[in-house]
């Protein structure tokens, strides 16, 4: 099993998105790379903690690939857009991808990010950095449009069908 941390705007849709995702065995949204202790979701939504909401994401490498997670996160963000994603604002909906293992991950992650580069007329503002921290954010929020599939997200519903017909080409 291997694992990433993606923030990808409001941690409901990015965590329902990659729920979809053939391969992901485990997501759990929280708050990572900030500056204090145990946040909660009210202090992290002031924009004063640092933290980004985040989806740590736990997958079968034998199944999908690091790479491949990677260009799914691209086509659910906008990846010019700085501390933006749809009509959430603030620094906690930034996006960025978080890793643990730089020898393995790092390489994959300039890769995706140097031809996801070549794509765009815009240089990327998605952060690309070790994980410093992650705190799980509260059971209200895990699974969030699993519990409320009326609820709010940024994502557009289209976006979770064409996650869970997507497959790896081998």
């Amino acid at each position: 099993m291997k694992e990433i941390y993606l923030a990808g705007g409001c941690f409901w849709g990015t965590e329902h998105y990659f729920k979809q995702i053939h391969g992901v065995l485990k997501t759990e949204v929280g708050f990572a790379n900030g500056h204090t202790a145990n946040p909660t979701y009210q202090e992290v939504y002031t924009d004063k903690t640092g933290y980004a909401e985040t989806v740590h994401i736990v997958y079968d490498e034998q199944e999908v690939s690091l790479e491949f997670l990677l260009n799914m996160f691209f086509k659910a963000i906008d990846p010019v857009s700085l501390n933006k994603q749809g009509h959430d604002e603030g620094t906690r909906y930034r996006t960025g991808v978080y890793y643990t293992d730089e020898a393995s991950q790092l390489p994959i992650i300039n890769k995706v990010f140097t031809e996801q580069q070549a794509l765009l007329s815009a240089p990327i503002a998605v952060e690309r950095l070790p994980l410093q921290n992650f705190y799980t954010a509260e059971e209200y929020h895990q699974d969030y449009l699993d519990k409320n599939p009326d609820g709010y997200c940024h994502l557009p519903t289209s976006l979770f069908e064409f996650a869970r017909q997507a497959r790896e080409q081998e």
